[in-house]
């Protein structure tokens, strides 16, 4: 009896084990979610379209009402072209402002000359999908699609660690972070 009992533990403390492995790492890589968000010009666009053949994903969320949002965006805009030239990275903003915030979003892109594309997510559907709480939040995507990291708040200087992930991932390294 002892030793029946004493398998069954072993097997289920070891089937336990196997998840939690599998789950951490379907976490470390996970995949974007499929959402359809708005541009600003009112067009649909599918999350699908993020894609950057093969090279680093950076999706900021943001609102107009958020300040370390603002600064954060202005502070890539200002090394966002070589940023570009140098990894290819493509960075993707979307707005969490509803429906009553909305009309604002495209003013403040505009008058900051953000050169990135900015999407609206006015029911928060990406939002919730990716399970973000607050804003700013960033994700970077490998080229394969797949989350590898991100980053809840902003704090002057942070763009830089963030460049840093995305020098890493643009020559073939992998995030352990």
């Amino acid at each position: 009896m002892k030793k029946v009992l004493f398998s069954f533990l072993f097997c289920g403390l070891f089937t336990f084990a196997a998840q939690a492995q599998t789950t951490e790492k379907a976490e470390k890589t996970r995949k974007l979610p499929v959402v359809e968000l708005k541009s600003l010009k009112g067009q649909t666009v599918n999350t699908s379209a993020f894609a950057n053949d093969g090279k680093p994903v950076i999706i900021s969320f943001w609102a107009t009402w958020c300040k370390p949002c603002i600064a954060e965006l202005i502070n890539i805009s200002d090394v966002y072209e070589d940023w570009q030239a140098e990894t290819g990275v493509k960075l993707v903003a979307v707005s969490i402002d509803d429906v009553r915030n909305a009309s604002k979003v495209g003013p403040l892109v505009n008058g900051k000359a953000w050169h990135y594309d900015v999407y609206l997510d006015q029911n928060q559907d990406l939002k919730r999908a990716l399970n973000v709480n607050n804003v700013p939040h960033t994700f970077l995507l490998n080229g394969n699609g797949e989350i590898v990291w991100q980053h809840n708040a902003y704090a002057e200087g942070d763009e830089k660690h963030l460049y840093e992930l995305v020098k890493k991932l643009a020559a073939g390294e992998t995030i352990t972070e």
